[in-house]
């Protein structure tokens, strides 16, 4: 009987050892993790696109700013002269353009036409006196020169009709295609200089990005910057992060939009709302490529914990305390 008893004894106690070990992991797996990170908040360093010199510098450091706001200006003078310099070589090329398109006026045709008809009538001129110098050169009446003149001057009033029927011609059929779509280039070429340097001139005042505090003044007024040198240093009013890491080991515990309380020690009854919005997929502070499992516990892993409704009383670097809560989201994503 005794013999029977002991594997029974052993039995229950092995069934009550797994029983104690499954709640305790269980009740683990269940219960908040705590764990201790800093805020981190976007910076940003802001400069000009272009060079010049400082011309003021409206904020100081810890001042709020909000989108859009002026925070530092650059002498406006040799950009506003590159500005004044495109307009006029753009209203240049759209003048050649027009006149290209409208080709000759009337009043140039109508001078063409009258050269011709003078050409015209010097030629005929020129034919009656060629005729008489020839019929008098047959009788010996005139010398040889007197008939070359006679010759030279009909060839030439020829050659001046010529001319004057083709500059009629040209003036009534006005511009070729090439030379307008030519001219028509020239005028996209000075309107895309023109819109370079407005936005030359534009880029001399130094808007804020965003709503956010002025943590650096890098500069001051009559300073010759070079393009993109910081000016500013700004700091986002959001979104605020909370920079933390957790352990290999709790990894299989947390998951992208876990729940989070961020308490401060300044005013750890009121805690703000948060969840995970990233873990990253490598380990870090790892001794070597291949891990024994006792290595294994010292492995740890970023965390960003997103602070949905942030307030000013949440400082860069600031250490908090992260109490991750599992909701049952995660079971219910794989149901």
């Amino acid at each position: 009987m005794r013999k029977r008893v002991i594997p029974f004894v052993i039995i229950l106690l092995l069934v009550g050892a797994g029983w104690f070990g499954y709640r305790q992991w269980a009740s683990r797996k269940h219960e908040s993790l705590k764990i201790q990170g800093n805020v981190d908040i976007r910076q940003v360093n802001l400069g000009f696109r272009v060079s010049g010199r400082i011309r003021a510098m409206r904020f100081e450091e810890g001042d709020a700013v909000r989108s859009g706001d002026v925070i530092a200006l650059l002498d406006e003078g040799p950009y506003q002269d590159q500005v004044n310099l495109a307009k006029a070589q753009l209203a240049q090329a759209t003048a050649n353009l027009t006149k290209a398109i409208n080709g000759s006026r009337p009043q140039e045709i109508d001078q063409a036409r009258a050269q011709v008809a003078q050409a015209q009538a010097n030629v005929e001129n020129a034919d009656l006196t060629f005729q008489r110098e020839s019929d008098l050169r047959r009788t010996n009446a005139i010398s040889k020169q007197e008939f070359d003149n006679a010759t030279a001057a009909r060839d030439a009033n020829r050659a001046q009709l010529r001319s004057a029927q083709a500059n009629l011609a040209l003036l009534e059929a006005g511009s070729r295609q090439e030379d307008i779509d030519a001219a028509r280039a020239l005028v996209q070429h000075d309107q895309a200089n023109l819109e370079t340097a407005e936005l030359n001139l534009s880029d001399c005042r130094l808007l804020a990005p965003t709503d956010g505090v002025i943590i650096t003044r890098a500069l001051e007024p009559g300073a010759i910057v070079a393009a993109g040198a910081t000016v500013y240093s700004l700091c986002f009013y959001s979104p605020v992060w909370i920079r933390t890491y957790v352990d290999e080991e709790d990894l299989g515990r947390i998951y992208p939009g876990m729940k989070a309380l961020v308490y401060t020690d300044s005013n750890p009854e009121k805690p703000y709302e948060g969840q995970i919005g990233f873990i990253s997929p490598v380990a870090e502070f790892t001794p070597k490529t291949v891990e024994t499992r006792e290595l294994r516990t010292d492995l740890v892993f970023r965390l960003r914990i997103v602070v949905e409704h942030p307030d000013r009383y949440l400082r860069q670097g600031m250490p908090v305390t992260v109490r991750l809560v599992d909701d049952g989201t995660s079971k219910r994503e794989k149901d």
